[in-house]
């Protein structure tokens, strides 16, 4: 396991280095998105740059220009939108839960963060804009300024590695006992 400091945008270089199992803090810009925000995107495009970014599976709790809370919401509901993310250049995705691997092969990776530490995450961001904001405070989309960002993990990694896929199978052998 080897801890890795990123600031976006996120390079392929970046990417290619980790490895399911590694440590990751992120600094610089980072975006939210949850069901809404992924649906409109699919419709309209996406309004921010997303090449080399961060994506995060967020709603996030704001009063003013403050971030309250920003936890990590369950990223299986945005399954069915991976591959077109990615798609648009997107090189990470955190959230709880995780994702399918087959579509992070060669140019992405999957950061799990701790469920129930959006107030830990609120302490290292910072607001800098809100786009789809129609959409309601959770479901819009949030540009953040990370600063350390972390601990994360590195739960599926762009060379195949994948920690759910791994736990799944050994929960399978251990029953087939």
């Amino acid at each position: 396991m080897t801890e890795h400091r990123l600031r976006t945008p996120l390079s392929m270089e970046d990417v290619k280095r980790l490895r399911a199992g590694d440590v990751v803090f992120i600094s610089g810009h980072i975006y939210t998105a949850r069901d809404k925000a992924h649906a409109l995107m699919r419709a309209r495009g996406s309004p921010v740059p997303l090449e080399g970014a961060v994506l995060y599976h967020c709603g996030p709790l704001i009063r003013g220009d403050e971030v309250l809370s920003a936890g990590p919401t369950t990223s299986g509901r945005m399954a069915r939108y991976t591959e077109e993310i990615l798609r648009l250049g997107v090189r990470a995705i955190m959230g709880k839960g995780g994702l399918p691997g087959e579509p992070f092969l060669g140019r992405a990776v999957y950061l799990a963060y701790p469920g129930g530490c959006g107030a830990a995450a609120a302490q290292q961001l910072r607001l800098r804009s809100v786009r789809l904001q129609e959409l309601g405070m959770a479901e819009a989309l949030w540009e953040f300024e990370a600063e350390n960002l972390g601990p994360m993990i590195v739960a599926v990694d762009s060379h195949g590695g994948d920690l759910y896929r791994d736990v799944r199978r050994s929960v399978q052998n251990r029953l087939a006992l």
